[in-house]
Parts: C-alpha cells; structure tokens; sequence
C-alpha cells in the first residue's frame, strides 16, 4: 500500500488552456447539435503512456553542510505521460509532460542516524515536438520546451538535510514513432533536463517506451447513431451540495489507501462546505460515456481550525450511465486535474502549497424523471497540486451530497 504522501503525488498536471479549449470548442459543437462528434480541439489530440528508465545521479553533494549519508539508493522505474498533446498537423504538436519514478530517491544514516529518508523529484513541461518521416510507417520525433523541476527535501530537527528546489529548466527530447494504424502508436522516447548548479539539482533524463493514442474525427456513420440513440445525455447542469464530515472520511480512505486505491486523500480535511457547480456536455457516445466541461465555487470549513476557505475551479467531468432505467439513469462521474484558485495555502497547519491547485472527485448519481430534468449525486473530493510545488499536504473533502437541474 502506497504512503500517503505518495499517493497524492500521483496527480497529473493539466494547463488551464485544455479546459478554455474545450469549452470555446463545446459552445460552437452544441450550436450545430453535434455533440456525437468530437469537439474539433479533442479530434486533434493525443495521449502518449510510457515506461522505463529515469536517471538522475543523486550523490552525498546534496546534502547541506555538516550532514553525512551512505550513498543514496536511486530506484529508475519510472513512467513518462504526455497528459494531453495537440497536433497542429502532422508534423508539428505540442504537448504537457509530465516525469516521475515508481519509487523516491532515499538516503540512510544520515549523521548516524538509521532512518530512510526520502527525497521526492518530479518534472513536468510543455514542448513542442516536429515529426519527420523516415520510411513506410517510422518516423522520427524532436522536441523542445520548458519544464519545472520540483523537488521535495527533508530535515533533520529543523535543520534542512536537502533542500527543497522549485524553478524553471529547458527540456529536450526526441524518438522513434512507428504508425501501427490510424489512431494508435508505438513510440520509444528521450527527454533530458540540465543540472542546476543553485539548487544542487542533478540531471534528469529518461528513457521510456510505450504508446500514444490518436484521436481523430468520428466517422459520420458512427455519429449518426449515436446522434439518434434515443438516450439522454442532459446538455447543462447546475447542481448545489453541501459536505459533512458527519460519516466521517471512511469512503476516502477506502479509495484512496484502501482496497481499492483509485483516488487520492489528504492530510489536511474539511470539516464542511457549500459548492455550486454548472456542467456543459461537450461529446457522448451512443448510450455509455460522455465528456462534461465544468466549472464551480466553493466555500469550505476546515475540520481542525475551522478555518474558512474558497475554491474556484474550471474542470473536465467523464460520467459513465451504465443503468438506464424507465423513470432514471444511473451514473458514476470521475473528475481529475481541475485548475483551482483556492484562497488559503496553510490549512490546519498543513502547507498545502500555494494558491493554485488542482481539484478532483468522484461519485455516483441519479438523473430523474421523463426528462431526466432531476439530478441528486453524491461525490467525495480532494485538491492538491501534483508535486507542482515542493509542499503538498493535499485537502480531503468528505461526502458531498448534491442536487441538480438539467436543462438545454
């Protein structure tokens, strides 16, 4: 079972600009009542999933002066993600990346003392990547861009043993890319960020092969018949909810360093809070999944100080209806990487970063009636940054009980 703290560095890191696109995009495909298709900014996008080898050659010179370790264990497992790419054509895209090993680098007996002490680093950019044929379906890749190297030290009795880093650096990349059909890839890539003098910051490369997935415009075929299903796929959605601690953060747990490890949980919680959300659908299939973009305010207690605190978020919603009853369909939503203004960086003696975050929840609702006018949902929720920043305690919030209207 993960640690907690390892959880929530789990988080991907999206930019703002995916969510302003897709909704600019949804506007203009619900004008035509096209919502079977595609958005034209989703039908030009990737996903890239790799694996393999990171290094970056942690040594005794990180530590601060007057501390001594055994030289560190540096584990290189790790997964490459480009969460989301955008293909301008077919040989030029940009895309946000984002590094981070299996397991921390750790170092033993620091001044004598036993204890594993762990020392987080994740990278994350944007580049952009030109794609240059080579022969039949290979092709070659380079890219190019900037990045954030985020680092999480420890301390020794207040003293710092190795600090934390935070601060911008270019990346560089490239690879092969074999064309296996039109939407998917075999793909094995390099991406390498410089040492850093100032911040005892050695190099990063890593080395990762995996896939990328391609989507592509719909055929019409397919987009008629999922146009006229029959089955309701409600165009807006403003809810209200209230959260409780009440039943406490059972269901958190549970998903998040329990059996089921699907979500994240968080160090500091929130004792209770109110929440406004609007969802506009973008795209949905024949009868199954659709794609919502959202946004919401908030106004939270938290469960230590009960100290007041607010949320602002603009977040993409994937909703699954796998039970269409006569009278009401049956959902569960899942939402990730939602860009957060939030107005308090301390919460309950917890620094939780600064004052950008990222939202996430998930839960399980009703759409109700001959219209499917009724909306009644209840969610879990977190907000943490990603390691986007070195101080992360991450914010649970319990269940939140909601109910909505759906309209055209």
């Amino acid at each position: 079972m993960l640690t907690q703290a390892v959880q929530m560095s789990r988080k991907p890191l999206p930019l703002t600009a995916f969510a302003l696109g897709l909704l600019l995009q949804g506007v203009r495909s619900d004008a035509q009542d096209k919502r079977a298709q595609y958005p034209s900014f989703l039908s030009r996008s990737y996903f890239d999933v790799g694996v393999g080898y990171i290094d970056y050659p942690f040594t005794g010179r990180q530590l601060e002066p007057g501390f001594q370790a055994e030289s560190p264990r540096v584990p290189h497992a790790a997964a490459r993600l480009a969460l989301l790419g955008y293909r301008f054509n077919e040989h030029l895209a940009a895309q946000l990346n984002y590094v981070r090993p299996v397991e921390w680098v750790s170092y033993t007996n620091v001044n004598g003392v036993p204890a594993k002490r762990s020392v987080w680093t994740n990278l994350a950019g944007v580049t952009l990547r030109a794609t240059a044929p080579l022969a039949g379906r290979l092709s070659v890749d380079g890219e190019g861009g900037l990045g954030i190297v985020t680092r999480h030290g420890f301390d020794a009795d207040t003293v710092p043993v190795v600090k934390d880093a935070n601060y911008w650096t270019a990346l560089l990349g490239g690879g092969l890319r074999y064309r296996l059909n039109r939407s998917w890839d075999f793909r094995a890539s390099a991406i390498y960020a410089p040492s850093n003098s100032g911040a005892r910051q050695p190099h990063t490369l890593m080395l990762a092969g995996g896939f990328s997935y391609n989507l592509r415009p719909l055929p019409e075929e397919r987009v008629r018949k999922s146009s006229q299903s029959g089955f309701a796929f409600p165009r807006n959605l403003v809810q209200v909810g209230y959260a409780s601690d009440a039943s406490g953060f059972g269901v958190n747990d549970f998903v998040s360093k329990g059996a089921v490890p699907i979500f994240w949980g968080g160090i500091a919680q929130v004792r209770q809070g109110v929440v406004v959300h609007y969802h506009r659908n973008l795209f949905h299939t024949r009868r199954l999944f659709s794609l919502d973009l959202g946004a919401s305010v908030s106004h939270w207690r938290s469960r230590r100080d009960n100290a007041a605190f607010y949320t602002a978020s603009l977040f993409p919603v994937f909703r699954l209806t796998p039970l269409r009853l006569g009278s009401a369909d049956v959902y569960l939503n899942y939402s990730l990487a939602g860009p957060t203004a939030i107005s308090k960086s301390s919460i309950d003696g917890q620094d939780t970063g600064r004052r950008f975050t990222f939202q996430d929840f998930m839960g399980v609702g009703v759409f109700a009636g001959k219209e499917r006018h009724v909306d009644a949902e209840v969610r879990i929720g977190h907000y943490s940054n990603g390691n986007l920043f070195p101080q992360n305690a991450g914010l649970s919030i319990p269940l939140t009980f909601n109910l909505g209207y759906t309209f055209h």
